[in-house]
């Protein structure tokens, strides 16, 4: 399978964890305001991707409204237009879809879509997100790439997005923090097995757990290795011997020399 390169602005500029999110000031993790303010400051983007009740790309990262909203309740059984109407508290940004986030990026800085698709158990998806991800990228102008933890569906879009570079999203997969997902299934991810089968050319690994040999052996053998989520300049310093870049969060990450 082919590996499709990240681009080399995804080395270059550190990558602000959901944008450029500061709670305090009302710009809140996910939202079009962090995604300003990290374009505004020179900042990539990662940002998180789930599906609507009615299959819509929509950028959030929990499975439930309860903490990011005035709604309660499972975030898919709410519709695009119901989401789109959602404020996010502390803020005044409505949930915006991926194809919204794609239009304010227009490509003006590298843009890692994570994708949160059976995530909570690791089970293969249906592929319905992971083609709706893939239409909205079609065509798009910029620096932009893909990632899940759930290997299936960085399978999905090696099939549905060949030319879309990806990787996997990966972690020391503890079997107490990461349940429900069954301990035999921990240990097999722990090993980052399905680097090859999905044709990624990078991972964004747990900032705790880069000493993990294998890390080191998929970096020798030429995969990019980014991390998150990095929260200090300390843990930055650690984590650059062994990441070739950062995604961070509640600090100002300085760019490399």
């Amino acid at each position: 399978m082919t590996r499709i390169p990240l681009p080399t602005a995804f080395l270059r500029l550190p990558l602000a964890h959901r944008g450029y999110h500061d709670h305090s000031k009302g710009v809140i993790e996910n939202s079009p305001s962090a995604f300003r303010a990290a374009i505004a400051a020179g900042y990539g983007i990662e940002l998180d991707v789930q599906r609507s009740a009615d299959d819509v790309p929509i950028v959030f990262h929990d499975d439930d409204m309860d903490r990011l909203t005035d709604l309660s309740g499972d975030f898919r059984s709410f519709t695009a237009s119901e989401l789109g109407r959602t404020v996010l508290r502390g803020g005044s940004d409505r949930i915006p879809t991926l194809k919204e986030v794609l239009a304010l990026v227009a490509g003006r800085v590298p843009l890692l879509v994570e994708i949160k698709e059976n995530w909570n158990t690791m089970e293969d998806t249906d592929g319905v997100l992971e083609k709706a991800v893939a239409e909205a990228l079609a065509g798009y102008d910029g620096p932009v790439a893909v990632m899940a933890f759930n290997p299936h569906c960085v399978a999905h879009m090696a099939r549905l997005a060949p030319n879309v570079p990806r990787g996997l999203t990966t972690e020391a997969y503890d079997p107490v923090l990461n349940a429900p997902i069954p301990a035999d299934v921990c240990a097999r991810l722990r090993a980052i097995p399905d680097y090859d089968r999905t044709g990624s050319s990078f991972i964004s690994h747990q900032v705790s757990d880069l000493g993990r040999p294998r890390v080191a052996e998929l970096r020798a053998q030429g995969a990019i290795i980014l991390c998150w989520t990095v929260r200090s300049a300390k843990d930055e310093a650690m984590a650059r011997k062994v990441a070739h870049n950062i995604t961070f969060e509640g600090y100002a990450a300085p760019f490399p020399a």
